[in-house]
């Protein structure tokens, strides 16, 4: 169907429609035309402007992506945040409905009191349901439930060349328009089947590990029952200790007094520590440890706890407390300004994980340059045209970022992308800041970048569609 653009909307790319827009790291930024439309129509004018004054359209959601996915510089920034109207919901069936920019957060607190939740979330409520599956996001679940892709029964694309397309998973472009990170057309509507629950709460098994070995033995112990699986491993971990950390296993439960438990009412995070202490406030102290010595502290002290106080002990979390860890405290990424920070997340065929991962960690001790904060998870592979899936693990890992140690970062970055291919690893685009266009080739193949051109000549002939990411990876089409 061809939407078209309505008349007389008086765009234009003018001096008030600049913003500076950053990815979530603050790493990078740009000044960009930002536009909010509220309806597919105003999306396709703006594709049609972009082609009346030679410039480029990106897509943005909520800025959740780490890195340079979601701005490009002097570019029409399309902010799909107000096209957020939730269009239908089946309490009876858990068949959820919404438009592009609905965000995880609107959907639970739409549908948990029904007794369904996403069967797949990140490890923050905020991002767009359209920016979550133009990244394909995972969550702690993904070697159960797969990607929130695999969850969607339907969706509406309106692509550069003015067409909206329903796909669903017999179409192969779905594959594409999915995990396409914003390059083949704007996600303007999702249809998505959520999971029965009985109970907003999860049981939670923490275990202690003291390296390396006993992290896999306890994936592997706990993959074939656990609903949730997730390690914290400390990065300053070393000789025998390497590896160490604590691993959290997580079951759906039932409960007497499950109503109760669905409300949002009680999945809301509190917002003091301990009761006392503001939360809005913690980034402000975290910034007195953000740096080597004072994570060395940090992680050595999680370390101990965890061994002497909460090993072998099962609590019950929320399902939201549970899910949503970056979220306990509000704006904890400003504790990495004035420069930033990346996320560098690879991921490993499982019979490789182990050397990968040990030896990714040593090239951080050897470079002085250790994650401040680690964790792994269990994966499984997925049909999505730029996967980041494999049957094995994930590290993903937190640096800060100094004008003293980037260009060495950098080398360190690429260093371990070397490692990661060697063994048919893979990346992930929402967490990328630092992969090379030659990494892309090697790791998504030939034959997926053919099918990614292919899909882009058809449904955006003339590149309108790219991101400053896409631009360095070379995956933006064709100049302008």
């Amino acid at each position: 169907m061809k939407v078209e653009a309505p008349m007389g909307m008086g765009l234009g790319v003018t001096p008030d429609r600049v913003e500076h827009v950053a990815g979530f790291g603050m790493l990078g930024g740009a000044d960009a035309f930002v536009f909010r439309p509220t309806r597919a129509e105003e999306i396709a004018a703006l594709f049609n402007l972009a082609r009346d004054t030679g410039r480029k359209v990106c897509l943005r959601g909520a800025g959740r992506s780490y890195g340079d996915a979601n701005y490009l510089p002097e570019s029409i920034l399309i902010d799909l945040c107000r096209m957020n109207r939730i269009l239908g919901w089946d309490p009876e069936t858990g068949i959820f409905e919404g438009e592009g920019g609905v965000t995880i957060e609107e959907v639970w607190r739409h549908t948990l009191e029904d007794g369904w939740w996403l069967p797949v979330v990140s490890g923050t409520m905020f991002p767009t349901l359209g920016g979550a599956l133009a990244m394909n996001i995972h969550g702690k679940n993904n070697f159960r439930e797969g990607t929130l892709g695999e969850h969607v029964l339907e969706l509406d694309l309106l692509s550069p060349d003015g067409k909206l397309r329903t796909l669903t998973p017999t179409d192969p472009l779905f594959f594409a328009a999915i995990s396409g990170a914003g390059l083949l057309g704007a996600i303007v509507r999702v249809k998505l089947q959520l999971k029965k629950v009985e109970c907003g709460e999860l049981q939670v098994l923490p275990v202690s590990c003291a390296n390396w070995e006993e992290q896999f033995a306890a994936f592997e112990q706990y993959e074939s029952e656990a609903d949730y699986l997730v390690s914290w491993i400390d990065a300053f971990g070393h000789g025998k200790s390497a590896g160490r950390g604590l691993i959290h296993a997580a079951w759906y439960t039932k409960a007497e007094s499950a109503r109760m438990t669905l409300r949002p009412s009680h999945q809301d995070l509190p917002d003091t520590v301990m009761g006392i202490f503001p939360k809005s406030a913690v980034w402000r102290k975290l910034r007195w440890f953000n740096r080597r010595f004072g994570m060395r502290l940090i992680n050595a002290a999680k370390s101990f706890a965890g061994r002497k106080v909460g090993d072998g002990k099962p609590y019950s979390d929320t399902l939201v407390g549970f899910s949503f860890l970056l979220d306990y405290v509000p704006n904890w990424r400003w504790a990495y300004l004035p420069d930033g920070f990346i996320q560098y997340q690879s991921f490993v065929p499982k019979e490789h994980a182990r050397y990968v991962f040990g030896r990714q960690l040593q090239m951080q001790r050897e470079a002085r340059l250790e994650s401040f904060l680690v964790v792994m998870k269990r994966h499984r592979p997925d049909p999505f045209l730029l996967s980041h899936g494999v049957d094995g693990y994930s590290l993903a890992m937190d640096f800060k970022v100094t004008q003293a140690n980037r260009e060495r970062l950098w080398d360190l970055c690429h260093r371990m992308n070397d490692l990661v291919l060697e063994s048919k690893g893979r990346f992930y685009l929402a967490k990328d800041s630092t992969l090379r266009p030659s990494d892309v080739e090697r790791y998504l193949g030939a034959e997926a970048l053919a099918s990614l051109r292919s899909f882009k000549s058809e449904l955006d002939p003339d590149g309108v569609l790219s991101s400053a990411l896409a631009e360095r990876l070379g995956l933006g089409g064709k100049a302008r």
